[in-house]
């Protein structure tokens, strides 16, 4: 098993932070007494701009989740193909010969699904098999490579694509003045990330997937989630999201590397999902690493925000593109999310 390769896709509107805290501040003008607070949230989110679906000015007009959810299937589909066109392009690989479609997304829901619309825009593969996958959030990017990882290895001689899309501005809420909601405006962002992996009886040449491991934490079910209402998704976010983390995160890596003969000193690179500051803090402290150990998921954070499931997708991109390992090293590819539970993924380059 193999990741081929992995690319990403971004709405057209950019925007510094700032620009987008100060039209939040006049979106929410008839509710937010104290904007000082907003502007302090936003400013220790570390982000210094995101890529947003709509225009700034527009969305004071969604109002509806109808609305916003339709916003999303368009944009869904769009941001997707481009996402799955760039990762074949650089697998070098025709788009019919991918098998399987894994889509994983939070912030929107269709039937058919995202994937099904993308088989007839894309002219996909009559025989394709779907696999759309709702409600695992933000472990679902990692998540995702650890299932196309089981399905080519049932099916060796096969390629199978995992699609995330997440549009988190489209669930900005404008009545609700939560700590939880507050922080996600400042911190979540628009993307798209594709990833192609491989069976080992293919020609394709990759980084190798030596093993995966997923880990529920019983009873943890309000940390982190959405509210599903007439207004469409209210986000669930716990401030002990980092408690958690640092509870259970060392023991994990820690049993999953020992399982195959490692230990975190043999793990030359970390893949982490860019979950936000005390997040990726959390991560630091539970694996015993340097910030530098995980510069590339700072970056990321600061250039496009978290991007829910495509976070660790656009992470992994810029591994595959500027940070690759030696020959033979190890690399860690984790993320977190809604169970709440974790992913991981051992690589070997």
């Amino acid at each position: 098993m193999k990741i081929v390769s992995a690319a990403s896709a971004f709405p057209k509107n950019i925007y510094p932070q700032q620009s987008i805290t100060g039209a939040l501040t006049d979106l929410w003008r008839d509710h937010l007494k104290n904007p000082a607070v907003l502007d302090r949230l936003h400013a220790n989110c570390g982000v210094a701009q995101r890529h947003l679906v709509l225009d700034l000015d527009a969305y004071e007009q969604v109002k509806t989740f109808g609305q916003a959810n339709n916003v999303w299937i368009e944009a869904a589909q769009r941001l997707g193909e481009e996402a799955i066109c760039k990762a074949v392009r650089s697998a070098k690989i025709d788009l019919s010969s991918i098998a399987a479609f894994f889509f994983v997304s939070v912030t929107g829901v269709a039937s058919p699904s995202i994937d099904a619309r993308l088989v007839n825009r894309m002219r996909l593969s009559r025989s394709i098999k779907r696999i759309p996958i709702f409600g695992l959030g933000c472990v679902a990017g990692a998540a995702g490579i650890a299932r196309a990882a089981d399905y080519v290895r049932a099916f060796p001689d096969q390629v199978a694509v995992l699609l995330s899309v997440e549009l988190c501005s489209l669930n900005w809420q404008r009545d609700d003045l939560s700590t939880a909601n507050l922080i996600a405006a400042g911190l979540f962002g628009d993307g798209a990330g594709a990833v192609i992996v491989a069976g080992e009886d293919t020609n394709l040449q990759g980084v190798q997937i030596i093993a995966t491991r997923s880990s529920f934490y019983p009873d943890t079910e309000d940390v982190m989630g959405w509210d599903i209402s007439e207004q469409g998704f209210r986000l669930v976010l716990s401030p002990t999201v980092p408690d958690v983390i640092r509870t259970y995160l060392r023991s994990d890596v820690d049993t999953f590397l020992a399982e195959h003969g490692l230990s975190r000193d043999d793990i030359s690179s970390w893949i982490i999902h860019t979950g936000g500051p005390k997040v990726l803090q959390a991560v630091e402290y539970a694996l015993e690493l340097p910030s530098s150990a995980l510069e590339a998921s700072w970056s990321s954070l600061k250039q496009v925000g978290n991007l829910s499931s495509a976070s660790v997708l656009v992470v992994l991109e810029d591994f595959l593109k500027n940070r690759r390992g030696a020959p033979g090293t190890y690399s860690l590819l984790a993320a977190m999310g809604p169970g709440f539970c974790s992913e991981l993924v051992l690589l070997r380059w």
